[in-house]
């Protein structure tokens, strides 16, 4: 009995640990142990639940991995209607808002308004009972929304248990569950890579993850939440402040609140600390929600977040402005379906009206077809556009498009140029649907659609626009770095049969360079030096510029690590690329079908003879000074990126792409923006270009 007692005492010691460290994590960004030593404690925890499966409860860190796929989600009624708010577009339309309240409450005083922006997601309800997250509903029609439970419990950021000693019985929070817009991109290429769905924007990817039947899709991405309303509630709250304060103490994320009142000035001062020396594609997580005095205020604010919308890591459509005293909400009551306390002030969409002149489908180096519209150019968020992807047929014929159209477009994300609709009263009466042709536009080959591809594909291994951006890979920088052989030479190269294949690049001579327009004796010499130069390369690099689909940098270097030599990698089976990291089912049926290719075996060996000589790891390190450290690159430093992630690797370390807490290096150069501000959260050493030099000496 005593030993029972002792186990399950440890047991609910390792829950809070993990919760506590996982909250630090997740929704503090400033974790305090080491992943190994979080990975000790986790698996302490399995183990005794793997031993004693009758103590495991649903609140357990353990129980956050996706379970079995449902056949459906059960249909739930809301305690409270999830109301919507009324919508606005301008400053004019806030004034008469707080005249509203003015004249219904029959006063000149001015109110406090608490203001935050409007997240572009998907509206949820989280439902606790007595602390333990046991529910989360959908808006629905805002009386019965559906349980997807098991989809929001893969959200780490999310408490499966709230962080207090004295539960309510219940207590129902709202916020949104949305996807970052770094993590959206990186979601999005992923997906490319893999012939799976392109998502046109953060939110369509949020919610049609947490629509998916199958909890394992939603713990493989990157979802997360922030709180910002309740449902029912036991505790008395006197402010929306006081309720989004005690949301952050019982571990629910929510947005950060400035520390100051919101004023011109203080907007201002906020501006300068956080986002005077921004840069494109830099996305900041400051404070963004606050208190204003006065509607005069609240148009400051709303000015203020428009004008840094592009900087923030998450979409937003405009902000949410709500009386901020609750027993003035209570007196201020609803309006139909819409509380008369609160207004949603959206910003006007960053919007063109343009002509499609054409519909090009361009070819890309796996063979996939993806349908360009090329369009009058027009000014949208002060950036010109004049072609979007359609991505493909499926899109396409959702949207029916065609060519002539006069279209409605936006830049989806803040960033990807996409059609939002066609305007079908200017539509020509001889127009036609536009379909993808049933033959490579460029080979005439027959192209294939699988049943699980979003993608058409030419399969023509001969085809010129297949082989044209197959060599453009081969030769880039991550590849084999044949810097000198750009994009129009490699055409001119193809279609001059100079080069059929890979290994041509190697048998050309100086003066058949010579031959081809504006080139002279200099500039061809520089081309044969840089082919030459290019022998000298990684095991990785080679296997990466081979184009195998789904093979990316990151698992080339993986199989790289693995396999030493090319002749182990072509010899592999998919057993044992089963067992390396990053490399599952559909990875390892694409690298087998590749090697077992006559052509891609004769391919390598021909690259082998001709001089190109793939180092393993172990051969290309000058040192072990960072052997094993994962090292963050950011800001301008004295070489090129791709130089300084190569010094790196060559004495030992890895270069990653973002700031974790798993990171253990920030190598960081003039303007480095908001990683640097990520690794001070996290701990993470920084280091200067000098500081590296120094280690690796």
């Amino acid at each position: 009995m005593a030993m029972a007692k002792d186990i399950n005492k440890r047991l609910n010691e390792l829950k809070d640990l993990i919760r506590e460290h996982d909250h630090k994590y997740y929704v503090l960004d400033q974790p305090t142990i080491s992943d190994y030593e979080y990975d000790q404690l986790f698996s302490e925890l399995q183990k005794i639940e793997h031993n004693h499966p009758e103590l495991i409860t649903e609140d357990s860190p353990s129980q956050r991995v996706g379970g079995k796929p449902l056949d459906a989600f059960e249909k739930v009624q809301h305690r409270t209607p999830m109301l919507s708010l009324q919508n606005s577009y301008s400053t004019e339309d806030l004034v008469e808002f707080e005249q509203r309240l003015k004249r219904f409450l029959d006063t000149d005083e001015d109110f406090e308004f608490f203001c935050e922006p409007k997240l572009d997601g998907l509206a949820m309800e989280l439902v606790y009972e007595k602390g333990v997250l046991t529910s989360a509903l959908t808006r629905g029609d805002g009386q019965t929304g559906e349980n997807v439970f098991q989809n929001i419990k893969t959200i780490k950021s999310i408490p499966l248990k709230l962080r207090t000693s004295q539960p309510d019985d219940v207590f129902e929070v709202r916020g949104e569950v949305l996807i970052r817009k770094d993590d959206f991109k990186e979601l999005n290429e992923k997906n490319e890579e893999a012939g799976l769905p392109y998502f046109a924007n953060p939110r369509n990817a949020a919610a049609g993850t947490i629509r998916q039947l199958n909890p394992q899709v939603a713990a493989n991405r990157p979802l997360v939440f922030f709180a910002y309303s309740h449902g029912v509630v036991q505790k008395t709250f006197s402010t929306q402040h006081e309720f989004e304060t005690h949301c952050a103490e019982l571990g629910l994320p929510t947005l950060k609140i400035f520390d100051k009142d919101i004023t011109e000035k203080s907007l201002k001062e906020h501006f300068q600390k956080h986002f005077s020396d921004i840069k494109d594609n830099e996305y900041r997580l400051t404070s963004v929600a606050g208190l204003a005095k006065g509607i005069d205020n609240v148009i400051a604010y709303y000015n203020y977040i428009q004008k840094i919308r592009h900087y923030l890591p998450y979409d937003i459509d405009g902000i949410v402005v709500k009386v901020n005293s609750f027993s003035l909400q209570d007196e201020l009551g609803f309006i139909a379906r819409s509380p008369r306390w609160a207004s949603a002030a959206k910003f006007e969409p960053e919007q063109g009206k343009t002509v499609i002149n054409d519909i090009v489908v361009q070819v890309g180096r796996t063979g996939a077809l993806t349908p360009v519209a090329v369009m009058e150019p027009v000014k949208v968020g002060g950036v010109t556009i004049s072609h979007a992807t359609l991505h493909n047929q499926d899109e396409i014929d959702r949207k029916d498009v065609r060519v002539h159209d006069h279209v409605i477009i936006q830049r989806a994300g803040d960033v990807i140029p996409e059609v939002v609709e066609v305007i079908l009263d200017k539509r020509p009466k001889n127009s036609q649907p536009f379909k993808l042709p049933d033959e490579c536009p460029i080979c005439s080959h027959k192209v294939v659609k699988e049943p699980d591809d979003a993608k058409s594909r030419c399969v023509n291994p001969l085809c010129p626009a297949i082989l044209k951006e197959s060599l453009k890979h081969f030769v880039s920088r991550r590849a084999m770095n044949i810097d000198k052989l750009g994009d129009k030479l490699i055409e001119s190269f193809v279609e001059n049969d100079l080069i059929k294949k890979f290994s041509d690049i190697y048998r050309l001579k100086q003066d058949q360079i010579l031959n081809l327009e504006r080139q002279g004796k200099k500039s061809s010499q520089n081309i044969i030096e840089s082919i030459e130069a290019s022998k000298d390369t990684t095991l990785s690099q080679l296997i990466f510029a081979l184009g195998i689909r789904f093979v990316g940098e990151q698992t080339a270097k993986n199989l790289a690590a693995h396999y030493k030599t090319m002749d182990r990698f072509m010899s592999t089976d998919k057993e044992e690329l089963l067992s390396i990291d990053d490399v599952g089912e559909k990875v390892s049926e694409s690298i087998v079908s590749h090697i077992q290719s006559d052509d891609l075996k004769q391919e390598v060996q021909d690259l082998l003879d001709l001089g190109v000589q793939p180092k393993s790891m172990e051969d290309n390190l000058k040192g072990d000074q960072l052997q094993n450290m994962k090292v963050c690159i950011t800001g301008t430093l004295p070489v090129s990126r791709d130089e300084a992630k190569k010094i790196v690797e060559e004495f030992g370390g890895k270069a990653v792409s973002s700031v974790s807490k798993k990171t253990d290096l920030l190598l960081a150069g003039e303007s480095a923006g908001s990683k640097l501000e990520k690794a001070e959260k996290f701990g993470v050493k920084v280091i200067s270009w000098d500081d590296l030099q120094q280690m690796i000496q």
